[in-house]
């Protein structure tokens, strides 16, 4: 696969030049891969196993988080798949609920709710 087929493919995946580099100016990256699932909260996971390991598992945050994302956004069974404790992800194979689980909350430390 060429770079310019490598390229085409990130565009087709980020609807369009303009998507891709606001995805870029937001991310930091642009890639292309097959979407696994959707989070409650918005979150997309993207796996692409043409990239290196560890690199073809990513997360995508919703818009409505603006540019202010952080690692604990993601809930613990999306991130058992992000890095390799499961092999499956929870579309696939779900955590069983326990009466003990809490529901998941992001870190506030530093914000006005904390």
């Amino acid at each position: 696969m060429s770079v310019f087929q490598k390229f085409g493919k990130v565009v087709r995946h980020n609807d369009g030049l303009v998507g891709t580099f606001l995805k870029l100016f937001r991310m930091d990256e642009f890639k292309w891969g097959n979407l696994v699932g959707e989070d409650k909260y918005g979150n997309k996971y993207f796996q692409n196993d043409y990239y290196f390991y560890g690199r073809n598992r990513w997360v995508e945050f919703p818009l409505s988080v603006g540019h202010d994302y952080d690692a604990s956004q993601v809930p613990a069974e999306w991130h058992r798949w992000l890095q390799y404790i499961a092999d499956e992800p929870p579309t696939q194979l779900p955590l069983p609920k326990r009466k003990w689980m809490a529901d998941h909350t992001e870190n506030l430390s530093g914000t006005e709710k904390c």
